[in-house]
C-alpha cells in the first residue's frame, strides 16, 4: 500500500509541475523552504541535545490555533524542545514569529527519503498535528521511530468527508498509527470513527481556537486611530479574508455605507497575498478612493479603503472595527474563522457559506453574536448596525461571552499530551 502511494503521490508532483512551476515563477510560491520540503535538515534544527516534540500546523489558522499549546508544552517540559513545522509561507512567517526561527521549518513532501531525514534528525518523543493532516509516510515512519502521535484539533469537514468515506479502508490502516484524537466535536468524533479511526483513541476535547490569546495591537492599529481622530474619519468597517468574488460586493455595501456616513473607512484585507495586486486593481476600476497598507503614510482615509497588503495584521485590525466583516462566505468558499473579531468585542457579519466553521457559526448564532446575510442584504446590515449603537455593541459583547464560554480545549488536549508523553516508548526501529 505505502509503496503504491509514493508511486502515486511521484506521479502527482510529477503531473503537477508546470502549476507549480508557474506559481513559484508568477507569485514566488514554493520556493521557500524547498530543501526543506525534500529533506534537508538545516544547521539551526540539529542535534541540540534534548528530545523533541514535533507540532505540525498547515497555515496561520492552525499556527494560532496551537499557539497556545506549544506555550503550555515549553512550560510543562523546560528540557525538551518544541519544533514546528508548517506548509504555506505565511504559517511559516507566523510561526516564526510567534515560536523563534530557530524552532521552525517547512514540512517535508510525503515521501519516504525526506521523512525519513527529518525523523533521524528531530528523534521526536511526540508528533502533534493540528487537524486533519493524514499523510500516511509520516505517520507510520512517526511510529517507526518510537514516537507517539497525536491529531489534535480534529475535524472533518462537509467537503472532504466523501472522500475520507471512499478511502476508509487504506485510512483504517493509516490511522491505527495514531495514538490519540482530540476532536472539536462529537460531529467530528462520529466522522474520523466512520472513516477508520480506533473508536477508543478518540476524544471530544473542544476547539483550541477559543484559547487563542487575543494578540498585541500592532502598530498599524495606533498610527490608524490617530489619523481617525485628527481627520475625523469614521465609522470604520473591516472586512478580513476576503476572496475572490467578494471585493465588489463589498465595495457596492460600502458605497451605501458612504451615502449615510461621508467620512466612513473600509478596512480590507483579502485572504490571499498573490491577490493584492489583484484586488488594487479592482479598487481603482471601481472608482473608490484607495491606499495600500505598504504605501500608507499616515495621511487621512476619510471615506476611503486601506488596503491591507501585508501579513499577520488583520487579527490586530478587527480592533478598531465597528462593524466586521468575514470572507470566504459570500462565495461557496466556506468562510474563515470568527473567533479573531470576537475576541475584540466586535459586532460580526457573515455570508451563508459557513460550512468550514459551521459549529462555530452555528453556535454564535444560537446566542444572537453573528449576523448571517445574503450578498443583496449586506449593505442594509451594515447601514442598520452603524445607526443603532446599543443592538451593535450587543453583537459584539455576546460575540465576546460567546468566545469565553467555550474556552478550555487547550487544557483538555495537554491533558492527553501529559499522558502520551509518560508512557514508556518502545526502541526506534528506524535505522
Amino acid at each position: 500500500m505505502y509503496l503504491l502511494y509514493s508511486a502515486l503521490l511521484a506521479v502527482t508532483l510529477v503531473l503537477g509541475s508546470p502549476y507549480w512551476l508557474y506559481q513559484m515563477l508568477r507569485y514566488g510560491k514554493y520556493r521557500k523552504g524547498l530543501t526543506e520540503r525534500l529533506g534537508i535538515v538545516p544547521s539551526r534544527l540539529g542535534n541540540s541535545g534534548r528530545t523533541r516534540i514535533w507540532v505540525h500546523a498547515v497555515s496561520v489558522g492552525e499556527v494560532l490555533a496551537v499557539s497556545e499549546l506549544v506555550r503550555r508544552l515549553r512550560a510543562e517540559f523546560p528540557r525538551q524542545r518544541v519544533v514546528i513545522s508548517t506548509t504555506t509561507d505565511t504559517g511559516q512567517a507566523l510561526a516564526r514569529k510567534l515560536f523563534g526561527a530557530e524552532n521552525v521549518f517547512y514540512f517535508p513532501l510525503d515521501f519516504k527519503f525526506a521523512v525519513r531525514r527529518w525523523m533521524l534528525a528531530l528523534r521526536p518523543e511526540l508528533a502533534v498535528i493540528a487537524e486533519t493532516e493524514f499523510w500516511p509516510n509520516f505517520l507510520r515512519s512517526a511510529k517507526e521511530c518510537a514516537a507517539h502521535v497525536a491529531i489534535v484539533n480534529a475535524r472533518i469537514s462537509d467537503r472532504s468527508r466523501p472522500g475520507y468515506r471512499r478511502w476508509r479502508g487504506i485510512l483504517r490502516r493509516v490511522l491505527a498509527n495514531v495514538d490519540v484524537f482530540v476532536t472539536q466535536t462529537p460531529e467530528d468524533l462520529r466522522r474520523l470513527v466512520e472513516i477508520g479511526a480506533p473508536e477508543e483513541r478518540v476524544f471530544v476535547g473542544g476547539n483550541l481556537k477559543y484559547d487563542v490569546a487575543c494578540p498585541a495591537p500592532a502598530a498599524i492599529v495606533g498610527e490608524l486611530r490617530n489619523s481617525s481622530s485628527r481627520s475625523g474619519a469614521g465609522p470604520v468597517l473591516v472586512c478580513g479574508s476576503t476572496v475572490e468574488g467578494e471585493e465588489p460586493v463589498l465595495i457596492d455595501a460600502f458605497k451605501e455605507v458612504l451615502a449615510r456616513y461621508s467620512g466612513a473607512v473600509m478596512v480590507l484585507a483579502p485572504r490571499h497575498p498573490q491577490r493584492f495586486d489583484e484586488v488594487a486593481v479592482l479598487l481603482g476600476g471601481l472608482g473608490v478612493p484607495f491606499q495600500r497598507r505598504s504605501e500608507w503614510n499616515g495621511e487621512g482615509l476619510k471615506g476611503s479603503v486601506l488596503l491591507v497588503d501585508s501579513i499577520g495584521e488583520l487579527s490586530s485590525l478587527y480592533a478598531l472595527a465597528d462593524v466586521a466583516f468575514v470572507g470566504g462566505s459570500l462565495v461557496a468558499r466556506g468562510g474563515h474563522n470568527i473567533i479573531e473579531p470576537a475576541q475584540h468585542c466586535t459586532a460580526i457579519v457573515v455570508g451563508p457559506h459557513t460550512e468550514n466553521f459551521r459549529e462555530i457559526v452555528g453556535l454564535f448564532q444560537s446566542r444572537d453574536a453573528v449576523r448571517v446575510v445574503e450578498s443583496a442584504g449586506l449593505a442594509a446590515e451594515f447601514v442598520r448596525l452603524l445607526a443603532n449603537d446599543v443592538e451593535r455593541r450587543g453583537l459584539g459583547q455576546r460575540a465576546a461571552e460567546t468566545l469565553l464560554s467555550q474556552q478550555g480545549a487547550t487544557e483538555f488536549t495537554l491533558a492527553k499530551l501529559k499522558g502520551l508523553l509518560a508512557e514508556r516508548s518502545p526502541e526506534a526501529t528506524l535505522a
